[in-house]
This record gives C-alpha cells, structure tokens and sequence, in this order.
C-alpha cells in the first residue's frame, strides 16, 4: 500500500467542487494503492456516514473531517461586505470525541452563522 494519504479531498457533496461520487471512492483509493483517506467537503458532513460505510466494506481507513468556513470576527456578524474573502480551515477527526466536537461545530455554522453559507468563528473553534 502508498504511504500518501489523502487528507483534504471533496466529494459530491462540495457543489461545483468535488468530483468523485463516494460510492466510487473506496475503488478509486484501492485501485490507487491507498489503504485510508480524508473526506473534508466544504462546511457540509452530509456524506460521513455514506463515507464510512463504503470505504469499511473495501478495507480503507475513513477520516472523517470538514473544511469549516471561519468567518473574519464573529460567525453571527451577518453585515454585508463582511466576508468578502472568508478563511477556509481543514479539521480531521481524530477519535469519537473529536467527531462529535465537528458534528457540533458543524451543525452550529448551519443554524446559528450561516450568512451565504455555514460559517464558524475563533471562538467555537476553542
């Protein structure tokens, strides 16, 4: 097997981002010599659980991550002109806990920052 894991990879579910269908990973990495891999699309974990599914019926490690949007000051400033240009941070899971911690981190850029699109702060990510 490689030693290259991918670590920051989109699937279908980064609109007009990611290219690979997750049922369609698992093969892809195998056939590529890959024994694990990272999903981190952009502010969405809707694939995670389809993710991880597929790649233990193949043998491959899952990772499960998200590419967070971190807004400038805070995730409830919803002022237009804010976040113009908006910082994009990679996060991996590394156990259950950590899991958790991005569902919950996740979950709050959706209900309580999202302006144009899920959004986090400096202070959630603590």
């Amino acid at each position: 097997m490689s030693s290259f894991v991918h670590l920051h990879l989109h699937t279908e579910y980064s609109l007009l981002d990611g290219a690979i269908r997750i049922e369609e990973l698992p093969a892809r990495l195998k056939e590529l010599g890959m024994d694990a891999c990272a999903v981190t699309d952009h502010g969405s974990m809707f694939g995670v659980i389809d993710f991880f599914r597929t790649c233990g019926r193949e043998g491959i490690k899952p990772i499960i991550g998200c590419e967070v949007y971190v807004a400038p000051r805070s995730h409830l400033d919803k002022q237009a002109g804010t976040d113009k240009e908006p910082a994009h941070l990679v996060l991996l899971a590394e156990n259950n806990e950590g899991f958790q911690n991005l569902i919950q981190l996740v979950s709050t850029g959706y209900v309580d920052g999202f302006y144009y699109r899920p959004r986090v702060d400096h202070e959630l990510l603590r």
